[in-house]
């Protein structure tokens, strides 16, 4: 079974006009107590749809949209600008090797991790952020609660196919704008635009580079839990306070998301951690930028305080907030 959000299926069946919404919550009860409460919502919205012949999902082989991509789907082709690229990423585990690389495609619809392993990263060195991608039978499958396409081994990419274009790119389907005196502690696909007023240096661990999980220093040895004894990897996070007007919020960026925002790469950055004064004319610049940030909202216990934890972030662009703020 596809896994469509229960709003989603909902919207799908309420457009064959063939029920109210008040039958289809009375209908959706009803079935999960028919099946004695061993069925989810979800799971008897799907049963209802099939009974009142509503197609949920585009079967057929012509290229989907990225809101038409649901989790389970195998032989998946879709058309999208590259809207972000992510470094390679080595890996070890239970005596094997491998690298790893992703990158998020967009269209008008929204916006989707693509997940490439081994071999098929080497594809990935001829495609740039900008180009329009062409996906072609891979599969769709379920990572943080969110969906992601993986090639397989029968999935290939054609780069800057011709005849192919992507004229905007929504930047996500399920990012609600707020303003920052609005969000809650635990709310996620959160978008909020405003202003940098702080920032600070950035904060350099080290991470083992086979689980990529935070090791122990000991004697000038580092331990990780399960690898033992291992060379580690340099990692970092960058915070900065943004202020939309109604509020401000400490934003917490990983190195993913420090290094879009910097324009820099992992080596350019890590160099700030033996000269951090050299930070200061990056915190200069940033100081006075307009930042969109989706992401979600976490409280930090320890300073009793709200956070925002960073997905994506873009500089804001004027004639798209004025564009909104007209309609």
């Amino acid at each position: 079974m596809y896994k469509i959000p229960l709003a989603e299926i909902k919207q799908k069946i309420l457009t064959g006009g063939k029920v109210t919404l008040e039958e289809l919550e009375q209908r959706i009860k009803a079935k999960i107590n028919e099946l004695s409460g061993l069925i989810s919502e979800e799971g008897a919205a799907h049963i209802i749809a099939n009974e009142l012949g509503v197609e949920l999902v585009n079967n057929s082989t012509k290229k989907l949209k990225v809101k038409e991509i649901y989790a389970g789907m195998r032989n998946v082709t879709a058309v999208g600008k590259v809207v972000r690229k992510f470094e390679v990423r080595e890996f070890s585990k239970d005596n094997r090797s491998g690298k790893v690389c992703s990158l998020v495609l967009g269209d008008e619809t929204g916006t989707i991790r693509v997940v490439f392993w081994n071999d098929q990263v080497d594809a990935l060195r001829q495609v740039s952020e900008g180009d329009i991608l062409l996906v072609k039978d891979g599969y769709a499958r379920e990572n943080n609660n969110d969906r992601e396409v993986h090639l397989g081994n029968q999935g290939s990419i054609v780069v800057n196919p011709e005849g192919e274009s992507v004229h905007s790119v929504r930047e996500g389907t399920s990012y609600q704008r707020r303003k920052i005196e609005e969000l809650r502690d635990g709310e996620g696909g959160a978008e909020i635009v405003g202003t940098v007023v702080q920032i600070f240096d950035p904060r350099f661990f080290n991470l083992c580079s086979q689980c990529n999980k935070k090791v122990v220093e000991s004697g000038g040895n580092y331990q990780c839990n399960e690898h033992g004894s291992v060379k580690p990897v340099v990692s970092y996070v960058m915070n900065l306070v943004l202020d939309d007007g109604s509020g401000n919020i400490r934003s917490v960026l990983w190195k993913n998301q420090t290094n879009h925002l910097l324009g820099k790469t992992e080596e350019e950055v890590a160099q700030y951690k033996d000269s951090p004064t050299t930070f200061e004319e990056v915190k200069a610049d940033l100081l006075g930028e307009q930042l969109k940030l989706l992401g979600q909202v976490k409280k930090n216990d320890m300073f009793s305080r709200l956070e925002f934890n960073v997905q994506m972030v873009s500089r804001a662009k004027p004639e798209e907030e004025i564009a909104r703020l007209e309609k």
